[in-house]
């Protein structure tokens, strides 16, 4: 195996500590073909679709990717802005606050950078950027609050693969989840009181999460424990009673069982049990993308209201609001305990190293 190095590298070179935060990914454009080659990406991945291999092929290039990418394209479509896709611009956005944050505690020795896990920026790509630019200690903080291995661990298998390419590699503290950190509750919380401040409550909060198959949680993934969890403190933060709220799970995909109750049922239901207004947050969700927007925001919205139901209203994510960017500052400076800043001596060093090869 021929490893990759740096050809323009210099041992002088300032190290630097790095933070690197992800999310799933987005198609380049709303068109059939842009997301063919994501859907592609994303969809191959064993980590999220845990089918035999060989039989997964067939029925992703024979059925999925001939069927799928239309109705995708459509639906990004009516949410693509003139930036790209919302996704993409609010994680810019969290770049861009968190490295103004970030750099007002640390200096320049920090670089804050994002990537995300199926198409562009590319983990690798964006790694490659942050050695070059001084990178020697690496955080990488996936924005998955609940842990499971269709994200959260996929995510540390592209950094492996990629670092298994890598001559030099940077010292390594990865952020598996931080569903029940304290801050993060709170500006959920806040965000939801925010809400009735200005619109009032409705019958029923709707937490919803995005689902996994059922098979995970039997096969011990802990999704489903830690959504529960968030739910639970949330609603204790508030002063919900289990009347109050409803823990539900989003974006089944496939004929088998996923974890319950489904969203868009529940919301079909509640009219007839005499919810006829609904509040809907989905703390899962870093930032706002097409399972907020249009699915919830649009479809879902669709379901209740079709059924009887009289008052919607989507609570949007955390994006990159002040307090949010909060959160995540304090995540990150918790997990850099211990990490020096970097000396301004490496310019020194090479000098002596130097002269000792002149005099040899």
């Amino acid at each position: 195996m021929a490893f990759s190095g740096q050809k323009d590298f210099l041992h002088a070179q300032q190290p630097k500590i790095g933070v690197l935060i992800t999310n799933l990914g987005t198609p380049e454009a709303p068109t059939t073909a842009a997301l063919r080659r994501y859907l592609a990406q994303f969809l191959s991945d064993p980590r999220v679709v845990e089918v035999p291999r060989i039989l997964w092929k067939c029925i992703l290039h024979a059925i999925i990717l001939r069927i799928r990418p239309r109705r995708s394209a459509a639906a990004y479509a009516s949410i693509w802005t003139d930036k790209g896709s919302p996704l993409i611009v609010y994680t810019q956005q969290q770049r861009d606050a968190l490295s103004q944050s970030l750099a007002a505690i640390y200096g320049e020795h920090i670089v804050v950078k994002f990537a995300m896990r199926y198409g562009n920026p590319s983990i690798a790509k964006t790694i490659d950027t942050m050695q070059k630019e001084g990178v020697r200690q690496l955080l990488v903080l996936p924005l998955y609050p609940q842990y499971s291995a269709a994200t959260t661990a996929s995510t540390f298998d592209a950094l492996a693969k990629d670092f298994m390419q890598r001559r030099w590699l940077p010292a390594l503290r990865f952020i598996n989840h931080y569903h029940d950190y304290p801050a993060y509750i709170e500006a959920l919380a806040h965000s939801i009181e925010e809400h009735w401040k200005w619109n009032g409550r409705a019958d029923k909060l709707i937490i919803s999460y995005h689902g996994v198959p059922l098979r995970y949680l039997q096969n011990g993934d802990p999704y489903h424990c830690e959504c529960h969890k968030t739910s639970r403190l949330l609603a204790e933060y508030l002063g919900l009673s289990s009347d109050d709220y409803l823990t539900t799970f989003q974006s089944r995909f496939g004929r088998a069982e996923w974890l319950k109750p489904y969203t868009d049922e529940t919301l079909k239901q509640l009219p007839n049990q005499g919810v006829k207004s609904v509040q809907v947050i989905c703390p899962g969700f870093s930032a706002d993308c097409l399972e907020t927007i249009e699915e919830i925001g649009e479809e879902n919205r669709g379901y209740f209201i079709g059924m009887g139901g009289e008052r919607y209203e989507y609570i949007p994510a955390l994006n990159a609001s002040e307090e949010h960017i909060s959160v995540l500052t304090s995540l990150i400076k918790k997990h850099l305990q211990g990490w020096d800043l970097p000396e301004d001596n490496a310019g020194t060093i090479a000098d002596k190293y130097s002269k000792r090869l002149m005099v040899n």
